[in-house]
């Protein structure tokens, strides 16, 4: 049985970086539904691809171990068999509360993005609205956030990073990834991708309604690890956390999605 289908990163492309773009190489890499769109400082496609080809065996192995891997709503236990990969994607979605492939694209991109800075010594990898970021000068990315009035007005202020960082978003309006709210956007930002992602999945779970915005963030600023949690639903937003935003300038005739 072929498992590659099974893995599926959203669309559309929800990235957007508005600094600099004359210093990156951005290439795009598709492998089966894996599709990233990638920013580094020369032309690593060959690498990524061979990268996100590993990431997904690991995953696929787990999948094939137990069917419940790929389909649970909720925390599974670790298999001592289970490759590094799917081992992060359970540990953080146990966190969060949720399966683990809720975890499953920041968990790719943090594996090419880590293993891209061997090549490269900055790496932006966006993975259907969740990245990895490992730069040495200021970035801006922007928020997506669908029909929402505040969608792309926003965005999350990045300076140069000591370690790698991750910024996930989960949305109940953007693209086919599974979500039992109604945030247009829910993004958290961690050191660990994988957590990233699944806590972002959780959090945007928990929003039904304007009223439960302020304790859904606080929810997430509890689990340990996660830095930061935003969330827009509608016209309106909640933030917490070491996170810095700025409005988005899109006056320097940049194309508004990369």
């Amino acid at each position: 049985m072929n498992h590659s289908s099974n893995i599926v990163v959203a669309e559309p492309r929800t990235y957007r970086s508005y600094a600099d773009h004359d210093v990156f190489t951005n290439f795009r890499v598709v492998v089966d539904t894996s599709d990233l769109y990638i920013k580094a400082l020369s032309n690593l496609e060959d690498q990524a691809k061979a990268f996100v080809m590993e990431c997904r065996a690991q995953i696929e192995d787990s999948i094939a171990r137990r069917r419940k891997f790929l389909t649970s709503f909720d925390p599974i236990d670790a298999n001592p068999l289970d490759s590094s990969t799917p081992t992060r994607m359970i540990q953080a979605a146990k966190k969060a509360g949720v399966g683990p492939m809720a975890a499953v694209a920041g968990a790719v991109a943090e594996f090419v993005g880590r293993n891209l800075l061997l090549f490269s010594r900055e790496i932006v990898v966006e993975n259907g609205g969740d990245i990895f970021v490992h730069v040495n000068r200021p970035i801006v990315i922007g928020v997506y956030a669908g029909t929402s009035p505040i969608s792309d007005k926003i965005g999350i202020k990045i300076g140069p990073t000591a370690m790698p960082l991750g910024i996930c978003t989960s949305s109940a309006k953007v693209g086919p990834s599974t979500s039992l709210g109604k945030a247009d956007a829910a993004t958290v930002v961690s050191y660990d991708v994988s957590l990233a992602d699944a806590v972002a999945t959780g959090l945007g779970n928990r929003i039904t309604s304007a009223r439960n915005m302020k304790s859904a963030v606080e929810w997430a600023m509890n689990i340990d690890g996660v830095l930061a949690a935003l969330v827009i639903f509608e016209d309106k937003l909640a933030v917490s956390g070491e996170i810095e935003l700025t409005p988005v300038d899109h006056s320097d005739g940049l194309p508004s999605r990369t």
